[in-house]
């Protein structure tokens, strides 16, 4: 997960590289970003909580720029 919520795509293959992670935990790892960015973007508004929901916005596009 925190593969998605802290690096670029370049440096998030850099960081797999390192881990050794498989694919299923790669996967495993991918789709929890995944469901934090949904949730997050489900609940909170710019209005309630303008930084989560601008961080969940660039988590969810750094998961589907992996798809």
């Amino acid at each position: 997960m925190v593969a998605w919520k802290l690096f670029s795509r370049e440096t998030r293959d850099y960081f797999r590289t390192l881990l050794a992670a498989d694919d299923a935990t790669w996967a495993r790892g991918r789709g929890w970003a995944l469901s934090q960015a949904v949730i997050a973007l489900a609940y909170y508004t710019l209005e309630t909580n303008a930084v989560l929901v601008g961080e969940a916005q660039r988590w969810l596009a750094e998961v589907l720029a992996d798809a």
